[in-house]
């Protein structure tokens, strides 16, 4: 059967989500090992989006093909939560299949410390300059074509 998955994690101590040739410390790469070694067979798990390192999830969907599992959440690291786990149709794939993402930025913008959410925030002394951010944002409004950012500039859906 083909399962999604939505994680959430805490990428402080991680090189990212993406696997690499040089380390083992991913979050995919974590993923796969634990749910290969759970059901005793080889799993690849395919992302509906890539973090960088320290880079935190509340709701990551990946989507794999398994035998039938339930004990999910009792393996991963403290880190890394299973949230849901259900079983879907043969064609859903958590990259092909993602209908939009939210990536936010959160600033601290003050000298005082915030030493239980340091690691979720950018910490900022300078005084924000909200007229002129306001201003920069005007750019981000209306309609443009995103082809710039994309990795295949060949595509039959539209990058407008």
């Amino acid at each position: 059967p083909n399962y999604r998955l939505t994680l959430c994690y805490d990428g402080t101590r991680w090189k990212g989500w993406q696997k690499q040739g040089n380390t083992d410390h991913t979050i995919q790469g974590k993923l796969e090992t634990l749910l290969s070694r759970l059901l005793d067979q080889p799993i690849e798990v395919a992302a509906s989006g890539r973090t960088d390192a320290g880079t935190h999830a509340k709701r990551q969907v990946v989507s794999f093909r398994a035998k039938d599992l339930d004990a999910l959440r009792r393996y991963p690291p403290a880190d890394i939560g299973a949230v849901s786990l259900e079983q879907v149709e043969p064609r859903f794939h958590a990259r092909f299949s993602c209908t939009g993402k939210t990536y936010p930025y959160r600033i601290w913008n003050s000298d005082e410390p915030n030493v239980f959410e340091r690691n979720y925030l950018y910490h900022l002394h300078e005084t924000l300059d909200v007229p002129a951010m306001r201003r920069a944002a005007e750019d981000l409004c209306g309609t443009h074509d995103y082809k710039a950012f994309c990795s295949l500039k060949r595509t039959k859906k539209s990058t407008v």
